[in-house]
């Protein structure tokens, strides 16, 4: 009889540890760093469990959600939208996001990746139809701004984090694009005259520069063998004034001189005529000289 009774204590006492293992097993909760798990008791929301150790309450609560908080990237999508100025245009987008609130994100929305697939379509056409296709091409970082702005205000209430948007491409019509080009292709052509052009103007202005600096060199010049001659001319009028006629007549005989010499010593002239009068500058030049020494 003893011993039946302790091989019913025994069992009992194994189950009771058995029990104790599991609701240990049940109500400790470990976490990865990379996700949250949402907590419900008999339906309803608990809590949230961080990363780390966590404890909840064995059959009562249960991880019903285990949610990564790690970012993840939409599929890249495209969309037709028209511009301001009546164009097509494809636009091929990319969303980066992570769930920051998995509370809000496991009990408001069904299927993120399809909502916010279709709320960046809807503002992608939005803001295009306010732009100018010239200004959707070169305000590329203005437009993701401003949908990545205008997104974050609409999944605030999902607990989602956009944390970039890309657009990734926009592209044209066969019609637009030949257009395009074939208005780039005479921009070109209007900007190459107009170089040329400067061009043409920079060289007539050097030149005219050239020519007024080559003019003013003269006239420096001209003035220099003015100031020279006027001078010599003092120099001249005051031995006149000195010595009277016999320094005129010097003067005179001593160009006389100079002017033959100086045919004389032209090439390919092998006789030279002398008037009679320029022999008697000769000897009147040497018959002063004389007098002057």
């Amino acid at each position: 009889m003893y011993s039946e009774t302790l091989s019913g204590g025994d069992i009992v006492l194994l189950a009771l540890t058995g029990f104790v293992i599991l609701c240990v097993f049940l109500g400790v909760r470990i976490v990865p760093q990379s996700e949250k798990h949402v907590v419900e008791r008999f339906g309803r929301l608990r809590a949230v469990l961080g990363p780390g150790i966590n404890f909840i309450v064995p059959f009562l609560d249960r991880v019903a959600h285990k949610i990564s908080i790690l970012e993840r990237q939409l599929p890249s999508t495209r969309q037709d939208a028209i511009t301001a100025d009546n164009v097509l245009v494809q636009v091929e987008t990319s969303v980066f996001y992570r769930i920051i609130e998995p509370e809000k994100t496991v009990y408001r929305i069904r299927d993120v990746d399809a909502a916010i697939s279709t709320t960046v379509a809807g503002i992608v056409r939005s803001e295009i139809g306010k732009m100018e296709l010239d200004t959707v091409q070169s305000n590329r970082a203005g437009l993701i701004g401003t949908i990545q702005s205008s997104l974050a205000n609409v999944v605030d209430d999902w607990g989602i984090e956009v944390t970039r948007a890309e657009i990734l491409d926009v592209n044209l019509d066969e019609a637009t694009r030949a257009a395009m080009l074939q208005q780039l292709n005479a921009e070109r052509a209007r900007r190459a005259q107009v170089t040329e052009a400067e061009g043409r103007k920079r060289a007539v202005e050097l030149q005219a520069d050239g020519e007024l600096y080559a003019a003013e060199q003269a006239a420096k010049a001209r003035r220099v063998l003015a100031d020279a001659e006027a001078y010599a001319t003092g120099v001249i009028a005051e031995a006149i004034a000195q010595n009277g006629l016999e320094a005129a007549q010097y003067q005179v005989a001593l160009k006389q001189v100079e002017a033959l010499t100086t045919v004389g010593q032209g090439e390919g002239k092998q006789v030279v005529l002398l008037p009679a009068a320029a022999l008697d500058a000769f000897s009147n030049a040497f018959s002063l000289m004389k007098g002057k020494a």
